[in-house]
């Protein structure tokens, strides 16, 4: 039963990476290629760390694969905010469909 729960997890987990890297692929400017890449790899990497966690049983290789899921959901979208940041600082145009850009109502001091 164990390996069914495992199984599922990580065909979850690969599906979110795979529309994660298709996203990456698809979409038109740096900020939405960073939303993909960033919630649905993520997601997918802890689904698919859970499904090894989960797979394994208490061992030294589950013990392993939570630390890095932890490790990831805090790193992955700090790193994307950071990169996001300094794309638009650098002045990277959004896309022209955009609708809203918070990173300057925050620069022009408005409240959002």
């Amino acid at each position: 039963m164990t390996n069914v729960i495992a199984f599922v997890l990580m065909g979850i987990g690969m599906a979110f990476n795979f529309f994660g890297c298709l996203g990456l692929i698809r979409f038109p400017d740096v900020y939405n290629r960073l939303q993909a890449g960033t919630k649905c790899v993520t997601l997918g990497t802890i689904f698919v760390l859970a499904g090894t966690a989960v797979f394994f049983g208490f061992t030294g290789t589950s013990s392993r694969a939570i630390l890095c899921l932890v490790f990831i959901l805090i790193t992955s979208p700090t790193a994307a905010h950071a990169v996001s940041r300094g794309a638009h600082r650098a002045g990277v145009a959004l896309w022209k469909k955009s609708v809203v850009d918070q990173y300057k109502k925050d620069k022009e001091g408005e409240k959002g």
